[in-house]
């Protein structure tokens, strides 16, 4: 049966990995809603609002702001949960075929699997340092976070475009 693009709808069931990769995010993401609900109202008006480069915070907002990471967070939850659902609508090189097909599936769901709860864990992450800050309970990540974050995120897209080479 033709899909996308004349692309082959294969029913590929997640693997292990991807179902513990799935609930590592779920629960940071949980976690991180559970603990802005726990503390909304000793939290005090003013919180971390941007953090520069040094891990710095550099502009303070609203409590309010911090609402912002559970629906980001939910919105990329959504849209890429749905893209893993139909890996025969993603972008690949044209040598996909019939015979390597769910080879290309596989790979280009799990990378975009790691992602989006990568994404999930870091937001959730964010949301806690802010909330320590303004808590006083630490100063926060400090200027390894932001070098985490790009090595966290680019590694699995790196290692995801070497591996999908190897695709014959």
């Amino acid at each position: 049966m033709s899909n996308y693009r004349g692309r082959p709808k294969l029913n590929i069931p997640k693997s292990k990995r991807e179902w513990i990769w799935d609930i590592s995010g779920y629960l940071c993401y949980i976690g991180s809603i559970i603990l802005l609900l726990a503390v909304w109202r000793m939290l005090p008006d003013e919180v971390p609002g941007h953090y520069n480069a040094a891990g710095e915070v550099d502009r303070w907002g609203s409590k309010w702001e911090l609402l912002l990471f559970p629906f980001i967070s939910a919105f990329i939850l959504i849209l890429m949960s749905v893209l893993e659902k139909f890996p025969e609508a993603h972008n690949y090189p044209q040598r996909l075929n019939e015979s390597n097909a769910e080879q290309f599936y596989i790979h280009s769901r799990k990378v975009l699997n790691q992602i989006k709860n990568i994404c999930l864990i870091i937001f959730s992450l964010v949301e806690y340092e802010s909330i320590s800050i303004a808590l006083g309970w630490g100063s926060g990540f400090g200027q390894w976070f932001l070098p985490i974050i790009i090595i966290g995120t680019g590694i699995p897209i790196v290692l995801g475009m070497i591996n999908q080479r190897r695709i014959r």
